[in-house]
């Protein structure tokens, strides 16, 4: 047992439980804490953000580059509600994401008598989008907390997870004993199941495999490309889980996405369909249908997503990797190699993408000239954004952890914090950001940020004067009456220049070298391009 402050216990419990770097803001609730991360200052790195939402954004973009926990810390209160927007964003994509929350004096808790960024029952706010989210009473209980919290971002469903700690608490000294970091077992699938899988997928004769970014999270890449090579599976993934095998391997489908993709041609032929890691909304509009003769086998870590959305014939809870292991030695036993589907599915892919492009030749050429200039490696943070859209689509992906979204939350102003996030954990590749002019300015601040720490980002701002989705709405569907979609932008090159990061400018024809210039420079980059009015991949 140690004699400290809660604020030190705090954050050598942190320190003790692996954690290297925390994007936060300070604040009059927070200030022990920042006095607590000098003195451990040689061991965690704080990065302050120049606004609270950049804070779990950043978080985010920390924890999908590399699988790692990312950490925010923000005041109470309006600290905690900007916060939540990238706390919902980790949530959507199932991110591990600790946000550490201040809070008023513990002695007034619940008595509402309007202390600084005072809200009665805060964790009533945030539980819909964390997994757990508690608050410490006393001092001698916080390596306890945090060990408990880091407990539920790396068991099972790894969702954000929220933390307070009121100023009270930080500044009272208590005997405190720290925790050791601890490994958690991994969900292991029940046998019976494996092997029921096994036998239909050994007896069918065209398979589908539909993955999700749970297969990303569990590490399964190579279980799942070694499983679709035995099988000869079409494999169709999310946007989530672009690159969780090669979208140039032979058996890849691309990706199926607000129902457009060639999964929506593939699927009717399959007779068996297995599911990886993803809660199977094909199209939230247009709802995808089965047929009575597909089987369905679906794997998932979370066991309210097995059957959520279609019925299944098996439903397997488990942990991807270990389960799709599992898969492939009981296949093995039961079945041969089959003949190769490679040549039918590239053709029929080449075909469908030549469909997609012919209505969209601005659109897939900027696209292309994104894919061209980057190394493989590199990551890409698609944003809310007309190119964002059509990459989910068109931009190929080779490598897991290497595109990034803000999944079902759809967070516009999501993509450059996040990639600046991204950018601290994986500061030996390329990380490029696909922002709209509308949604980069939400996060603009963020050039102090990148400049500040030396975060070389490029951020590609396409400029098109508008909220473009929206704006095609209105153009598109309610007969040209605009309200509300235009925009009146900064000089984007003066600006990065104002923060001290390079501002460049070019268009469509022009992306790929200038892109190819922006990444080789040792700065952080604002590359503006300035693009007319384009349709959207969907309806």
């Amino acid at each position: 047992m140690l004699g400290m402050t809660g604020a030190q216990a705090l954050v050598r419990s942190l320190v003790s439980e692996g954690v290297d770097t925390v994007f936060a803001l300070p604040g009059y609730q927070l200030m022990p804490v920042f006095d607590a991360f000098y003195e451990e200052r040689s061991n965690i790195e704080i990065i302050h953000t120049r606004h609270e939402q950049a804070t779990t954004f950043m978080a985010d973009g920390y924890a999908k580059a590399t699988g790692k926990i990312g950490v925010a810390m923000t005041v109470p209160g309006p600290g905690m509600l900007f916060a939540a927007a990238g706390l919902g964003t980790a949530f959507s994509s199932s991110s591990p994401v600790l946000l550490i929350s201040g809070q008023v004096p513990s002695t007034v808790l619940g008595k509402r008598l309007g202390h600084l960024h005072e809200i009665d029952e805060q964790m009533d706010v945030i539980r819909p989008i964390t997994k757990w989210a508690n608050r410490v009473k006393i001092v001698d209980e916080i390596p306890t907390e945090v060990h408990e919290a880091i407990r539920h971002l790396t068991t099972g469903r790894p969702r954000p997870v929220e933390l307070e700690v009121p100023p009270d608490i930080m500044l009272e000294k208590g005997k405190v004993g720290l925790m050791e970091k601890e490994l958690y077992p991994i969900e292991v699938p029940d046998s019976n199941k494996i092997e029921k899988a096994a036998e239909i997928l050994a007896n069918a004769n065209n398979i589908s495999i539909i993955v999700g970014g749970g297969a990303i999270i569990s590490g399964a890449s190579a279980e799942l490309i070694k499983t679709a090579d035995f099988l000869q599976a079409s494999v169709i993934t999310t946007e989530d889980a672009k690159g969780v095998i090669p979208e140039n391997h032979d058996l890849s489908a691309g990706v199926h996405y607000s129902g457009v993709g060639y999964a929506y041609e593939l699927l009717p032929e399959s007779d068996a369909v297995l599911i990886v890691g993803t809660r199977m909304l094909l199209d939230e509009y247009e709802p995808f249908s089965f047929s009575d003769r597909q089987k369905l086998i679906q794997i998932d870590v979370d066991s309210t997503e097995l059957g959520k959305n279609y019925d299944v014939a098996i439903g397997i809870l488990g942990d991807a990797k270990q389960s799709l292991l599992k898969l492939l030695d009981a296949l093995k036993s039961q079945v041969g190699p089959r003949e190769s589907r490679g040549a039918s599915i590239i053709s029929k892919n080449k075909e469908f993408n030549q469909k997609l492009r012919a209505g969209a030749e601005i659109q897939s050429g900027m696209v292309d000239a994104v894919r061209i200039a980057l190394p493989d490696d590199s990551i890409v943070v698609s944003g809310m954004t007309n190119i964002g859209y059509w990459s989910h689509l068109l931009y190929e992906v080779r490598r897991p952890r290497t595109y990034l979204t803000p999944g079902y939350f759809g967070t516009l102003g999501f993509a450059f914090p996040t990639a600046l996030g991204a950018k601290v954990a994986r500061p030996d590749v390329p990380v490029v950001a696909l922002c709209g002019d509308g949604g980069f300015m939400y996060g603009a601040a963020e050039l102090s940020t990148a400049v500040r720490y030396g975060i070389n980002v490029v951020a590609v701002v396409f400029n098109n004067g508008a909220y473009g989705a929206s704006r095609w709405d209105q153009q598109t569907r309610f007969r040209g009456r605009y309200l509300g979609t235009d925009l009146h932008n900064p000089d984007f090159v003066k600006l990065a220049e104002s923060f001290g990061a390079v501002g460049m400018k070019t268009n469509p024809d022009g992306l790929a070298s200038a892109l190819s210039k922006a990444v080789d420079l040792t700065s952080p980059v604002l590359l503006e391009v300035e693009t007319p009015l384009m349709s959207p991949p969907f309806d």
